[in-house]
């Protein structure tokens, strides 16, 4: 045993060698030997996986080929956790190398159930990917626990702060604690709230992130100088934690294939196949599931079958039964994106009294804003798009907390996203019309596992409940309970927080893009900078960017690919967030990406033109570009003053110089060139479609009156058309001022 207590006591010694790599080594004086961990011991080593990433070729090859003991269907956090939850259940053992010279000495062989996940569209595509990106306990739930002696509530949260721990440890470069601000207008409600927030401090015991807080008004105003001055009185401030939601959920898919279990996304389940037993009683054995990429169809077999289809766990159930009971409520949750300079960087702001006693989040991400988010029946689809009337009510519920100083614009809305709530009925309880609070299990007489309900933080407890009942319903051969608890995910075995000062100097990035790779692909981000091209630049030497405004790089989108992308959606909305941050840039990045991608996997025009049309419509109807359309179109009806409309004549006909009634390209080049500015031809065609709403290629009067009039109404913001028009007219009239006469210079010769 004293050889065991070595390897404990040097297993957290790693060496980070070239590319990242954190390997676990350590010399011992016992002669060669397989370890075969605890539970415990194992969650602590953490030795980086070495599988290298099969390509989706493979996957499928073995999906089709092999038999498994589990098949779990959906892509989404529960599922991919169900996938890794499974792939490391069994026999563990660690072979030591016997060198006494530190080196590359442990290999884990981790033989756990042998297992398959199967995505219709792609990871985290789903509600997955378009939550509030909080990892949190849940303090409503815990009021009302308090406030109704309800038990059932209170282990809802003391789970949930559990996992939430457990999230921050186990992907420390995607997850990280957030203070959130709730402020308070009403003296009562100091103490009515300290006590809650200290309370919900109580419950997270160990795991409490940070300690609660109380501040003044003038301290409020300090952290979160965007709040409203009258009436506040204070405010208290408790930690939650925040994450990437797409990446974490990737991440996890990820780790489940490095550790063995076969996933493929774009892999649509067709049918559930079934055969009789011994006992002559039809069971599950597979599924019958279409490559939707290639349009090849073959089944899957598999002793177990996991529904983790979360808005679609009800066609999936239907097919093992067409008569059985839907237990799906679907409920919708908006929300948008604003600029910055709406929140503090560092600080997120909670507000419990809204006009519809929903919660609203509004919270710093990805160095935008977060608000979010609304809750209303919806049917369950697979594109959800955003509602104009649900932008329009967090827009009205932001201003109500939001200083007068700022003016809430619906034009400020960089982007926005509709995600769909799985809400369930308990099929295991009698009466099916109450919904539950946290997640069921479901075993059907035909051996359909249903995992459904609960949220993005339980997402790990409720892969084990659902693993749980697979191995028992169907005496998998497994060796002891989960291993999850702990368990470091893609990216997080090297990183520390000075991980990007290594890529700076060592590749040459940018600090700004060597810190959002750390952030989003942890140890793995040297892998990413191996695929950067040089800028051509002195400085940065390596890391071209796919957009000016933000930190991605040409590189991830070759890596984006390895990690099984495979359309230009996949890239702008999960692999990066762009789209998700700002719809506009990612329209502007698009073609640059879907180049970048054809090159790689040899797309022809037409394949290339298909990707660029579907990743647009993407774009319109689910990440609110079509509904802003509409809101600019909407505003037209604004009336402009006959003041403002002789203005705005004016400055149309200030750069429309030959009288043809109409803006050209050549009018903005010669109109930006007088005022010293020489752009790019892309750049004047931007410009050009910001108000050519008819697509003709020229700028009407009527079309430039109809976008000031929008500008007046707030739908539209920051044209550079309108301020080019501007600065043209000041230009001329400073002209026209500085002329002097004729008469005035006191006559000719």
């Amino acid at each position: 045993m004293s050889w065991r207590r070595n390897v404990k006591r040097l297993v957290g010694y790693g060496t980070a060698l070239g590319g990242g790599y954190l390997l676990a080594t350590w010399a011992m004086e016992e002669p060669a030997s397989a370890w075969a961990p605890t539970s415990m011991e194992l969650n602590h080593l953490n030795v980086r996986p070495k599988r290298p990433l099969p390509s989706r070729a493979e996957q499928l090859t073995t999906l089709e080929s092999e038999h498994f003991d589990v098949l779990v269907i959906g892509g989404g956090a529960t599922g991919s956790g169900c996938a890794l939850d499974a792939t490391t259940r069994g026999d563990i053992s660690l072979h030591v190398n016997t060198s006494k010279v530190l080196s590359s000495a442990a290999t884990m062989v981790w033989t756990g159930l042998k297992t398959a996940l199967v995505e219709m569209d792609d990871f985290s595509s789903g509600t997955s990917s378009r939550s509030t990106k909080l990892i949190h306990g849940g303090v409503r739930y815990l009021q009302k626990a308090i406030m109704n002696f309800d038990i059932e509530q209170y282990r809802m949260v003391k789970e949930a702060l559990h996992e939430r721990a457990n999230l921050l440890q186990i992907a420390p470069h995607l997850s990280y604690p957030l203070p959130i601000m709730l402020p308070i207008y009403k003296l009562w409600q100091v103490p009515y709230y300290y006590v809650g927030i200290k309370a919900y401090d109580l419950v997270a015991g160990g795991k409490c992130v940070k300690s609660s807080y109380y501040l003044s008004k003038e301290k409020a105003l300090e952290y979160f100088p965007m709040l409203r001055r009258d009436k506040l009185c204070g405010a208290l401030v408790y930690y939650d934690g925040q994450h990437n939601d797409a990446r974490m959920n990737l991440s996890i898919a990820l780790t489940a294939t490095r550790l063995g279990a076969t996933i493929s996304n774009h892999c649509k389940v067709l049918e559930l196949t079934k055969e009789r037993d011994e006992e002559g009683i039809q069971r599950l054995v597979g599924a019958r599931v279409r490559d939707e990429l290639s349009g090849k169809e073959f089944n899957i077999r598999a002793k177990c079958i996991v529904n983790a289809a979360g808005p679609f766990t009800d066609s999936i159930r239907t097919m093992d039964d067409q008569k059985v009971n839907k237990i799906c409520c679907p409920s919708s949750g908006t929300h948008i994106v604003l600029p910055g300079y709406y929140s503090p960087e560092d600080m997120g702001m909670l507000d419990p009294d809204t006009s519809d006693g929903r919660v609203i989040f509004f919270l710093p991400w990805q160095k935008l804003t977060i608000a979010g988010t609304t809750d209303s029946p919806c049917d369950v689809t697979a594109n959800p798009a955003p509602r104009e009337k649900d932008i329009q009510f967090i827009l009205q519920e932001v201003k109500h907390y939001l200083s007068q100083d700022l003016e809430v614009r619906r034009g400020d809305v960089l982007s926005a996203w509709c995600g769909i709530r799985p809400l369930v009925s308990d099929p295991n309880k009698p009466d099916t019309q109450s919904l539950a609070r946290n997640h069921i299990v479901h075993v059907s007489p035909t051996g359909l596992v249903t995992i459904a309900g609960g949220k993005w933080t339980t997402y790990r407890a409720m892969a084990v409940d659902a693993i749980d009942a697979a191995v028992k319903a169907f005496d998998l051969p497994t060796t002891g309970p989960s291993q999850t608890d702990g368990l470091l995910l893609e990216g997080a075995h090297g990183w520390s927080p000075t991980l990007y000062i290594r890529l700076v100097q060592d590749a040459g990035l940018e600090p700004e893009v060597a810190k959002h790779l750390a952030a989003t692909y942890g140890d793995r981000a040297f892998s990413v900078t191996k695929l950067a091209s040089l800028t051509g630049k002195r400085w940065p030497v390596v890391g071209r960017r796919i957009h000016s405004e933000f930190p991605y790089i040409h590189a991830e989108v070759k890596y984006a690919i390895k990690e099984y992308a495979a359309t230009a959606v996949d890239v702008i909305a999960r692999r990066t967030r762009l789209a998700f941050l700002n719809v506009q840039a990612a329209e502007e990045a698009l073609p640059e990406i879907i180049d970048i991608m054809g090159e790689e996997l040899k797309w022809s025009k037409t394949e290339k033109k298909r990707q660029y049309d579907m990743a647009m419509e993407f774009l319109a109807t689910e990440m609110g570009m079509k509904v802003h359309e509409t809101t600019k179109a909407q505003a037209l009806i604004t009336d402009l003053s006959r003041e403002e409309k002789e203005l705005y004549t004016h400055r149309f006909q200030s750069i429309d110089q030959e009288k043809k009634g109409f803006i050209s390209i050549s009018d903005i080049r010669r109109s930006l060139r007088r005022q010293g500015e020489d752009v790019p031809g892309e750049v004047l065609h931007d410009i050009l479609r910001e108000i050519d709403t008819n697509r003709n290629g020229q700028v009407e009067l009527e079309e430039y009156l109809a976008m000031m009039s929008a500008i007046k109404s707030g739908a539209i913001v920051n044209s550079r058309f309108a301020k080019m028009a501007e600065m043209e007219e000041e230009r001329l009239r400073d002209e026209k001022r500085n002329k002097v006469s004729v008469e005035r210079s006191g006559g000719g010769l």
